[in-house]
């Protein structure tokens, strides 16, 4: 049930049975020479909506422009401050309490935006909490990629080539929803470079291609579809709980 699809009526006789939802939001930026540059918003969105249509939850627009500053020497990628990120957030959050939705999970689909969000809660609810009647609001951020049985069957298939950008986990599964971009070419060198960065420029100097310790040559739209299949499976349980708890 995706909120863009649905009328204002519906909106308000969904409301009547239901204050959840979940927000997706991902990032636009480069993910090696293989991966989409739309990869953390179409993973995030696509998860979003197979746990909505599973658990009759409403899904509201997936926010596709993260924090990506340190990508900005790749063409194609783009980048909200974090300010703006935050404000952005704040702004949705706080239009979805005024209709009554009072239970947000955020599915994430970027490391660089966790630790905004995390601050776009605390700012939100102190904004709340200077309100009378006090709108109740509860958030909870996920990050699709770091839940245990996510983790663990990216172990099993892609072992010590999983790495922290450009993985193949998440490249797989955007070829899984878009299987015509399959690009499973071998790269050199075949497992990426780690090692830390600061800034864009430094970021490009470390990582020519933008992978970080990874091996995307190993996905395929088959092995993303089971990595689709168990983060749906695992998210939907975890969702279930946050917007049952009392």
């Amino acid at each position: 049930m995706r909120l863009q699809l649905a009328t204002w009526p519906e909106v308000d006789a969904y409301l009547a049975r239901s204050a959840a939802i979940i927000l997706p939001i991902g990032s636009t930026e480069q993910h090696g020479p293989t991966g989409l540059i739309g990869t953390d918003a179409l993973c995030a969105e696509a998860l979003a909506e197979n746990v909505g249509e599973r658990l009759g939850v409403m899904v509201a627009p997936t926010l596709a422009v993260g924090m990506a500053q340190h990508h900005m020497r790749f063409s194609g990628s783009m980048t909200l401050r974090p300010s703006t990120l935050l404000a952005l957030m704040r702004d949705c959050l706080v239009s979805l309490v005024r209709h009554g939705f009072t239970r947000v999970l955020v599915l994430n689909g970027h490391g660089g935006n966790i630790a905004t969000l995390q601050a776009a809660f605390a700012e939100t609810q102190m904004e709340l909490d200077a309100l009378t009647p006090r709108p109740e609001l509860r958030t909870r951020l996920l990050n699709w990629w770091e839940l245990p049985r996510v983790d663990k069957v990216s172990v099993e298939l892609f072992g010590d080539a999983v790495g922290s950008h450009a993985t193949p986990p998440e490249v797989a599964l955007t070829w899984a929803l878009h299987p015509d971009r399959a690009d499973p070419r071998p790269l050199d060198p075949r497992i990426a470079p780690r090692a830390a960065f600061h800034g864009a420029e430094d970021f490009r100097r470390q990582f020519p291609d933008g992978r970080i310790g990874s091996d995307p040559s190993l996905a395929s739209p088959a092995l993303g579809e089971r990595i689709l299949s168990v983060a749906v499976d695992e998210i939907s349980a975890l969702a279930r709980r946050f917007f049952e708890a009392e």
